[in-house]
């Protein structure tokens, strides 16, 4: 599939930034959608010592079979500085997604998109590069503040900051703790939480990201 290059990899904090701040207003958070999504793209990336490896797994959006897994091996180009850690993984992720034959309907990133400092998180980041609608599904919140949603599946609240709402604490799996969606380009956040709930049938996190982080783990394992 097709990656734009917007931009060269940065090599410190001030040249990630300035791409930041150029790229942010390309990201659409107005949109409502995606209205059709018969696949999907997970995206994950896995550490070991000075190695990473990214994964980009395509699933069926109702049967959640895996339709094509792509993944491509590098080292960290860029250190690790809070707000700009999508700089490490994005030259492989991007590498990942260019194996692609099919181009999903919607990428789901292991992060986040608008609940980012800069309002521009790795889900945005891509969704830019790509043009595809794109959503972040975090483990743990990065900012903001949230009141802890109801116990049951589905149930959610908002993460707000600085008076915006950037995401939501959404309950996957009842009893569980929430993950966090925000999104990240062409998607609204009512479509996100109920893809995410899709997409997460059995498991607290989306079945995207848990095939992707077994991918991207067992390729450097066998490397």
């Amino acid at each position: 599939m097709k990656v734009a290059d917007l931009h060269p990899w940065p090599t410190d904090a001030d040249e990630a930034v300035a791409i930041q701040d150029r790229l942010r207003p390309l990201a659409d958070l107005s949109s409502a959608g995606p209205r059709v999504v018969r696949t999907v793209a997970g995206l994950d990336v896995a550490y070991a010592d000075d190695r990473l490896a990214a994964a980009a797994v395509v699933l069926d959006a109702e049967t959640l079979e895996v339709v094509e897994e792509t993944t491509a091996l590098d080292r960290p180009g860029f250190p690790y500085v809070p707000g700009l850690f999508a700089f490490r993984e994005l030259p492989a992720l991007v590498g990942a997604l260019r194996a692609l034959s099919v181009t999903p309907d919607l990428l789901v990133c292991d992060g986040h998109g608008l609940a980012h400092p800069k309002r521009f998180g790795l889900a945005c980041h891509l969704g830019v590069l790509t043009g595809l609608p794109s959503i972040g599904v975090g483990k743990t919140r990065l900012v903001g503040e949230y009141d802890e949603p109801g116990a049951e599946r589905g149930a959610w609240s908002p993460v707000s900051d600085g008076g915006q709402v950037v995401a939501r604490a959404l309950r996957t799996q009842t009893g569980v703790k929430p993950v966090f969606v925000s999104v990240g380009h062409r998607a609204d956040l009512d479509t996100a939480c109920a893809l995410t709930l899709r997409l997460a049938p059995r498991y607290r996190l989306p079945e995207t990201t848990r095939r992707a982080d077994h991918l991207s783990r067992e390729t450097l394992k066998a490397r």
